[in-house]
């Protein structure tokens, strides 16, 4: 019986995740044996520093990528918001799953259970790892303070519980869901309060880019609403140079044929921020494409059961938005926010 070796994240949810996935490959292959191979990535084990000081691209993903250079593992599972929009070469993620709820979410202290954002008392301290949320919800909600967290789902969730420090912290409501924390939930941001990281709520899988092997047996799993809004997401970020170092958000949405894509960028405290709200016309009939294409990849997606003509069509539109926004100014806001997260 073939052994697919799967490569993974040692976090409890990053262990679900995987499983969630192997669980859909299990189904379709019954035939093939599944492997997991947990790892700690440079992410996992700097816990003392915020993600966007430590300036590195590639944070949960390279010591993974490393194990399937080295052919010690055929595919990798990620949360999608965690792979930089230019993978190193010879990598493609080979499938984007069905995206779960792509919002954030505010988990409170036991003792303000209840209670949400807006109500919470002047000066609250509110925990998160992530430039985007702070700048956002800064804008939003002026009374409260916003401090770095870091650590995984269940270390954060315990400093919260058990430190004094924290009235509440803000995560994505996708790995609350996986993990089975739902009642701890006390409110979802809509986007007009905090709008999303790219890709987020979506889990990706990456392959070796020539192993047609792997691409074929994975790509089944490519999920066509969730591929294009992630393109589309992931070109909008690219086109920015945007990465963990400066607030860039997004929202998209897909109905009658029309895929909608809202993008932002914040400086750092909030206080300047610009916004805009594109859409295209997209065709999604599904196809099998074995074309003369050298380099398939759009945005570091390789999707070949998707006609190519829709992902040019997300892909042009993240750009065209970028575009938009760096036309009227968006660059000198990221810039500012770069050099300031630099300095501090």
């Amino acid at each position: 019986m073939r052994v697919i070796r799967v490569g993974t994240r040692k976090s409890q949810l990053a262990r679900i995740q995987t499983d969630s996935v192997v669980a859909m490959l299990k189904a379709l292959y019954p035939g093939l044996q599944f492997e997991i191979v947990a790892m700690s990535t440079t992410g996992d084990k700097i816990l003392d520093t915020a993600l966007s000081k430590i300036g590195e691209k590639s944070l949960f993903t390279k010591e993974l990528e490393h194990a399937l250079e080295k052919n010690e593992v055929d595919l990798v599972v990620h949360s999608l918001k965690d792979l930089p929009t230019v993978l190193p070469p010879g990598f493609t993620i080979g499938a984007i799953c069905k995206r779960e709820n792509p919002y954030d979410a505010v988990v409170f202290h036991p003792k303000f259970v209840g209670k949400t954002l807006e109500t919470l008392p002047e000066k609250s301290v509110v925990g998160t790892s992530s430039l985007r949320r702070a700048a956002q919800l800064q804008r939003k909600f002026p009374h409260l303070e916003f401090r770095s967290i870091r650590g995984n789902l269940n270390t954060r969730l315990r400093k919260l519980d058990e430190l004094q420090e924290f009235s509440a912290i803000i995560l994505a409501a996708a790995g609350l869901q996986r993990m089975g924390w739902q009642h701890r939930v006390g409110q979802i941001l809509h986007p007009e309060e905090c709008m999303y990281a790219v890709g987020q709520g979506a889990l990706g899988v990456e392959v070796r880019a020539k192993d047609q092997d792997m691409l074929d047996l994975v790509g089944v799993l490519h999920d066509p609403e969730t591929l294009l809004r992630c393109i589309a997401e992931r070109a909008f970020l690219r086109h920015l140079e945007g990465g963990c170092s400066v607030p860039v958000a997004v929202h998209t949405a897909m109905k009658d044929g029309q895929l909608y894509l809202t993008g932002g960028v914040w400086s750092l405290d909030g206080s300047d921020s610009m916004q805009e709200t594109m859409q295209a016309t997209i065709h999604v009939t599904a196809q099998h494409e074995d074309g003369p294409e050298d380099d398939p990849q759009l945005v570091g997606i390789t999707a070949r059961n998707i006609p190519r003509e829709a992902q040019l069509a997300a892909e042009n539109l993240g750009i065209s938005l970028a575009s938009l926004l760096l036309n009227k100014g968006a660059k000198n806001i990221l810039d500012v926010a770069r050099q300031l997260n630099d300095a501090h």
